[in-house]
């Protein structure tokens, strides 16, 4: 049943959120009880009882079927399509000669905040008995304090509730076998309980016959809002045609632009579950089963709306603001910021600031939305990091000065003006791959990608001044691009390829004299797309292809060889066991940025080649590939392992900026 949140998947979990793989624990249950025999068990979860089960995942929903003595469920999870409700509807068919009287339970674990250790004792419940529903507050919640979560069942009888945990569960029941199961439910609210809100009813199913239970669970800013969307769902019609509305609003959403291409592995992807991810998960859902993450990125959530330029452009266009207005007065932004403060961390991050300018380029070719450079936008204020203050978890004051969205592209660029002794940009705590944060946390340490990035952003964005008769700043950019093209072709060529970065000491990383990381596949991805020397960025790229694509496991490798054993200390990056995640692993937003430099090589086979690698579906194609694989063949993961002893495995799913870029690369 997974867990519900409010606004903020992290700061606002309404029920509890788990990433334990071991036992899985459930925070939402659904429960059946033959009321005759007593024996319970749930259409969704396995509550210890081996029951055959159909799990179906669609955009914008998931469907649970079992049949357990003649009863068969259906459960349909879904959320509304722009109310904060949870809709889940169960279909009782009674494939039996007899009439049975059911029981259905549901269950939620309350958090209403970070975490229930942390809120327990300040959740207050209540019973409206007009709307028959059960209500959850936490007043001490420091950005949610008068927010109300509800619980309710339509079409039951005899219904019972309790927001008592403990009295639910039993001295010694569990929740795969609650005392609630055998003597009901007592009715109790208020204050000073271990809190929860379990609500029960019967229905009674005719042979043949199948009858549908809804439940919602949802929240208001308010317990005024909650009473408004509750009176609007009183009756299960409204419900009803509120699943329709919401799956329907997804099916919009991805026909706004399809393909037809003879790889239909590829279709799938991009006509449906690529966009789906990308805005279910990333951008509004911030959160899944690795992390809950609830933080918007400034460069995260930037790179992931360029995926939604044709769907949806309002969307993009409204992050594109919203990211703008994390950036402080010196140009400098927020790495990651949560809703609705805004309190998030200041750090030395060498790129984050130039996606603003990057995404708006990619919005403007797409959309010719040039009233958004003259939208104004407030920047944010704090003290300046210290010296050796690497980064600041704090709450900045908006600032009373606003300027333009091109003032603000501006004030960006100008703050990665700031070069080292290779004339390369300065890596500061980290550049796209935060776990290398040692390379230049002394202030000297370089990154080779950056200037690539810096390079492709200074021309790109100079065209625009022009046109916008700015040449004075259009000239500047020119001639800084042209000086970082000198600087990589004179410091970063090692040969055969171009290195990552210089640590602080002036020593190389990504070069054929390291022991570990001797290629890294960013620098040689950009050089291509950046437009870098041609025989050099041709050169570059095909060591990148022999020494990074694996094809007997299916993946493409960030870098190579992994770091171990050797002196290096890039990072935290060191600290992953060699080949997992960034450390020599796929790590596939890289990865898409491979394919990319393929397509504009003009290599049309190797780059289909390199995105089938890719392609979810095919690692899950045959049981075998599915064994390895493991997570799900319909959404990207993040990253999959290099590492011998899990060779293939896939790794994060869901929350990652792969999506955004596979669909892109498309």
């Amino acid at each position: 049943g997974g867990y519900t949140w409010f606004e903020n998947s992290r700061e606002n979990k309404l029920t509890a959120w788990s990433n334990d793989p071991t036992s899985d624990p459930t925070s939402e249950i659904v429960y059946l009880k033959d009321v005759d025999t007593e024996l319970h068990w749930s259409p969704v979860s396995s509550l210890g009882r081996d029951l055959s089960r159909r799990v179906v995942h669609g955009q914008g929903f998931s469907i649970f079927t079992v049949e357990n003595t003649g009863i068969q469920s259906e459960t349909f999870i879904c959320v509304h399509a722009t109310a904060p409700l949870k809709i889940i509807r169960i279909r009782l068919h009674n494939a039996t000669e007899t009439t049975r009287q059911l029981q259905l339970t549901y269950y939620a674990e309350t958090v209403i905040g970070v975490s229930r250790e942390e809120t327990a004792i300040h959740q207050v419940s209540s019973f409206d008995a007009e709307r028959v529903t059960l209500m959850m507050g936490n007043g001490y919640h420091p950005a949610f304090k008068a927010q109300c979560m509800f619980l309710t069942v339509l079409n039951v009888d005899d219904v019972s509730w309790t927001a008592d945990r403990r009295s639910f569960i039993g001295r010694d029941g569990s929740l795969n076998d609650p005392v609630a199961m055998k003597r009901g439910l007592n009715q109790r609210v208020g204050a000073g309980l271990d809190p929860c809100l379990a609500m029960q009813g019967t229905v009674t199913v005719a042979p043949g016959n199948t009858e549908e239970v809804f439940v919602l669970v949802g929240a208001g800013k308010d317990r005024s809002a909650v009473m408004q969307l509750l009176d609007q769902f009183r009756h299960s019609d409204n419900a009803a045609e509120a699943i329709s509305t919401a799956i329907e609003q997804w099916n919009v959403h991805l026909s706004t632009l399809t393909i037809e291409t003879p790889n239909r592995a590829l279709d799938v992807m991009v006509n449906r579950w690529l966009p789906y991810q990308v805005l279910s998960c990333r951008v509004w859902g911030r959160s899944a089963f690795y992390q809950s993450g609830g933080a918007y990125g400034f460069r995260d959530q930037l790179q992931d709306v360029m995926a939604l330029v044709y769907s949806s452009p309002d969307l993009a266009r409204e992050q594109i603001l919203t990211a703008a207005a994390r950036q402080y007065v010196e140009g400098d932004v927020q790495h990651w910021w949560h809703p609705p403060g805004g309190k998030g961390t200041r750090t030395r991050f060498s790129d984050d600031f130039l996606f603003l300018p990057f995404v708006l380029l990619h919005y403007l070719r797409v959309t010719g939305d040039r009233q958004i450079l003259d939208v104004h936008v407030s920047f944010i204020e704090s003290p300046r990091l210290n010296e050796h203050e690497q980064e600041r978890y704090e709450q900045p004051i908006v600032s009373e000065h606003t300027a333009s969205l091109l003032e603000h592209c501006l004030r960006a660029i100008q703050h990665g003006l700031r070069y080292g002794q290779h004339n390369l940009p300065l890596m500061g705590c980290g550049d796209w791959n935060d776990g290398m944060n040692k390379i230049g946390e002394a202030g000297k340490g370089e990154s080779v990608w950056v200037a690539w990035f810096q390079i492709a952003i200074f021309e790109d964005f100079a065209r625009l001044l022009r046109e916008l008769n700015d040449v004075q700043n259009a000239e500047r950019y020119e001639q800084q691009a042209k000086i970082l093209r000198a600087a990589v072709e004179n410091a970063a060529w090692d040969g055969a390829w171009y290195r990552r970065a210089f640590f602080d000491d002036g020593s190389p990383l990504g070069s054929k004299s390291n022991d570990e990381c001797q290629i890294d596949s960013l620098t040689q991805s950009w050089a291509v797309i950046a437009g870098g020397a041609e025989d050099r960025s041709r050169q570059a790229f095909e060591s990148a292809v022999k020494r990074l694509v694996k094809i007997d496991a299916d993946i493409i490798q960030l870098f190579d060889p992994p770091f171990d054993q050797s002196a290096m200390d890039p990072g935290y990056v060191k600290g992953y066991l060699p080949g997992v995640r960034e450390n020599g692993g796929q790590y596939s937003h890289a990865a898409m940025w491979m394919i990319q430099a393929a397509a504009v090589l003009g290599d049309g086979t190797l780059a289909m080649k390199l995105f089938d690698l890719l392609n979810p579906i095919h690692h899950s194609d045959t049981r075998q590939k599915a064994d390895r694989y493991r997570v799900e063949p319909y959404v990207i993961a993040a990253d999959v392992y290099a590492n011998s002893q899990h060779l293939g495995r896939g790794g994060w799913t869901w929350y990652t900026g792969a999506a955004g870029w596979m669909y892109r690369v498309a």
